[in-house]
């Protein structure tokens, strides 16, 4: 008992329900391993009895938490507090706000600013404390009206100029097209966070090395001023580089190659160096200025593990012990001498930001009322850039997942580690509010990757499997009201990822503060209890039963309040859906949940029934069955919801076949190495797309008046 008080205690859940009705108990062993992973000794009972004196000591002395949220019009609950208590406030600038002495309990100095503060209370028995103090309004900003956009993976979009993957010039040329030609309102992308480089690259953009700087491999390279600048022999060098590029593109979009990351980091590195020796104009140099001020620590740190892992390889938790520490003499000695490597790469996330910057002001130009829809994945990578810079905030021996559930048993392990939510409120979340900030930059809204971890993740201690993991939880006020605070500031919506496993309440605390939800068309379904999203493939299930059991949810029943799409980056296209490709690709793989017959009568029952339900809701004329009909009508369907973004993956609008994702393999299968395709899977340029009879039939169905 005192053990699962304890854990209780630091937000660790002691048991969980993998499916309605069932309760499993999480072992002892992991709610030992995961206290200890939050630097609390429970091995023993002698220890469990230290560790809870301890606690009780700590809270019966505090006069405030680390983190204290309010909202504009509704101030925190400081009834804790000993009357007569005086509370003052320091803003984020530094300017003073006092409180009044003996005031009644709770209430704060009338007029603080949004922002990140410092509360300070003094109790009459000499007691002080000080918290940070969150002031947040209380939503995020909305879309600018109902609008519909792209869901496009970077990488896969190659135009005729691009260097073997897509790139920030195809993704401005993709927003100013699109917005002017089609009236779309928004641009969304998979995380172009910084990778943990190869070779190999991961290739998944969902396990990086960091989150707070996006990946210079991105960069458009003729798109860089100093570019027209090279001549001689810099200049030759620079056209070879390009030539070679070409040939690779070629390979990709014609020769049947996968993108390869490393491939074009080896092209694209040299070039960049070769434009790094040519000198900055005074104004860009310094705008360059500006940007390392306004950056610090935090990207004099990512550069400083940029350049010790070109020296002693990207997993720094193998090198020598003195570098390990960020803030070690050795470390700062060694900075010193790669000082020249350390600049190059801040120089990279300079140019990288610049970019990306040209390409919000290309959609916005174009008319866009979003822009840039940025992806912020859930995690980092265990020896990448973040990880070293902010050991602290991470738990040593833990990695986030998925529990078991009715279509996966096995549950599953991300390999990411996670934050400690100690050690977040301790530091008034900063490392949360600064990659926020980071991301919203060049952005007019913000996907959240499993938008749940706000509140809780599935902890699974080192060297277990996922099914002896626990949930660990988080201060989601406080995470809510740091999200709300840096969206007003940028002016950006969030759209949060909430399919899977969502505990009851947190649809509803995440509509509150105005956070748009993701709605797939297959999964709209009333499942009685409520719909359950597996993580590992995000299909519904409830208590084990087939999707098509449950009632399709009619358009007028959707949310409002969502991103509405027929289809994501982990699940199949519809044109791979509506031909059956998608349940032989995965029988090919030994990947059915079940025997093959089932799963294709199941798919083949669920296909039938949507037949119908399109065609009762006049979406498909009569005898209409063909493939690119069936894709414009529930297209049509999301347009009779009242969602107010309508989400269109690229390539669904020229009928790929293939999935960006399969999730579940690895080497199996050429994930996040695609381009896109047409359905003969012939891959088609940015040039063609936007060419493509196909792809003008479809937007034509979400035109204004149809919005």
């Amino acid at each position: 008992m005192g053990r699962a008080r304890l854990a209780r205690l630091h937000g660790i859940a002691t048991s969980y329900a993998p499916s309605p009705g069932r309760t499993v108990t999480v072992g002892d062993d992991t709610v030992v391993a995961v206290l200890a992973a939050l630097g609390v000794d429970a091995s023993t009972p002698q220890a469990v009895t230290a560790a809870l004196d301890a606690h009780r000591g700590r809270a019966e002395h505090a006069l405030l938490p680390p983190t204290v949220v309010a909202h504009q019009d509704r101030p925190p609950d400081l009834t804790g507090l000993p009357e007569g208590s005086v509370l003052r406030v320091e803003t984020e600038d530094g300017a003073p706000h006092l409180g009044d002495g003996g005031a009644p309990l709770g209430r704060l100095p009338g007029g603080l600013p949004l922002g990140i503060h410092t509360l300070h209370a003094h109790a009459p028995d000499g007691r002080a404390a000080r918290a940070h103090l969150i002031v947040a309004p209380e939503r995020v900003p909305a879309p600018p009206g109902r609008t519909h956009g792209f869901l496009v993976q970077l990488y896969s979009l190659l135009s005729r100029q691009s260097w073997g993957m897509g790139d920030l010039g195809d993704l401005a040329d993709l927003a100013a097209w699109s917005g002017r030609a089609l009236g779309s309102g928004f641009v969304q992308l998979n995380p172009l966070h910084a990778a943990v480089p190869g070779p190999p690259t991961d290739p998944s953009p969902y396990r990086p090395s960091s989150r707070r700087f996006p990946d210079p491999v991105h960069l458009r390279i003729e798109h860089i001023p100093e570019y027209a600048a090279l001549s001689g022999a810099a200049r030759a060098q620079a056209d070879e580089l390009a030539g070679r590029a070409a040939t690779l593109r070629a390979g990709v979009l014609e020769r049947g190659a996968l993108i390869d990351r490393d491939a074009v980091w080896e092209l694209k590195k040299p070039a960049l160096e070769l434009l790094r020796a040519v000198p900055l104009p005074p104004g860009r140099r310094a705008a360059y200025c500006d940007f390392l001020a306004e950056q610090g620590q935090a990207l004099d740190d990512h550069a400083t593990w940029c350049a010790i892992a070109e020296l002693h390889g990207p997993d720094w938790r193998g090198w020598p012990a003195a570098l390990r520490d960020p803030r070690s003499a050795a470390t700062a000695r060694l900075a010193g001498r790669l000082m020249d490597r350390v600049d190059f790469h801040c120089y990279l996330a300079w140019l990288t930001d610049q970019q990306l910057a040209a390409a919000q002001r290309a959609a916005l130009d174009a008319g866009m009322g979003v822009g840039l829809v940025h992806d912020l994945a859930v995690g980092v990578h265990p020896c990448g850039a973040d990880t070293w810079a902010q050991q602290d905030a991470f738990a040593s021996g833990m990695s986030i997942g998925a529990p078991p559930d009715a279509f996966n048993s096995r549950g599953q392990d991300w390999g990411l580690p996670p934050w400690r939510p100690d050690a977040l409120a301790a530091a008034g979340h900063a490392p949360y509010r600064e990659l926020l900030r980071g991301l919203l930059r060049h952005a007019g809204a913000l996907r959240i990757d499993h938008v749940m971890g706000l509140f809780r993740l599935w902890w699974v201690p080192e060297g277990r499997p996922p099914t002896e993991g626990a949930y660990v939880r988080y201060d989601g006020a406080a995470m809510l009201a740091v999200l709300a605070l840096e969206a007003h500031r940028a002016g950006a919506a969030v759209i949060g990822e909430d399919l899977g496993t969502v505990e009851p309440g947190v649809r509803g605390a995440l509509a509150e503060r105005g956070v748009l939800g993701t709605s797939v068309l297959w999964f709209e379904r009333d499942y009685g209890g409520g719909a359950v999203a597996s993580e590992s493939a995000g299909e519904p299930v409830e208590g084990g039963e087939c999707p098509s059991e449950a009632r399709i949810l009619g358009p007028e029943e959707w949310r409002a309040d969502c991103l509405a799409t027929v289809t994501t980056h982990d699940l199949p296209t519809t044109a791979a859906r509506l031909s059956g490709e998608d349940v032989a690709l995965r029988e090919r793989l030994g990947l059915l949940a079940g025997p093959a017959g089932r799963e294709r009568s199941r798919a083949r029952y669920e296909l039938t029934e949507w037949m119908g339900e399109l065609t009762r809701r006049g979406l498909l004329p009569e005898g209409a069955g063909d493939e690119e009909a069936v894709v414009r009508a529930v297209h049509r369907f999301l347009l009779r919801t009242p969602a107010r973004m309508v989400g269109v993956w690229l390539p669904d609008a020229v009928g790929d076949r293939r999935p960006q994702n399969l999730p579940g393999t690895w080497d199996e299968y050429p994930n996040w190495r695609l381009p896109i395709a047409g359905p003969d899977g012939r891959p088609q340029t940015l040039e063609e797309l936007a060419a493509s009879p196909r792809l003008h039939a479809l937007m034509r169905e979400l035109s204004a008046e149809n919005l």
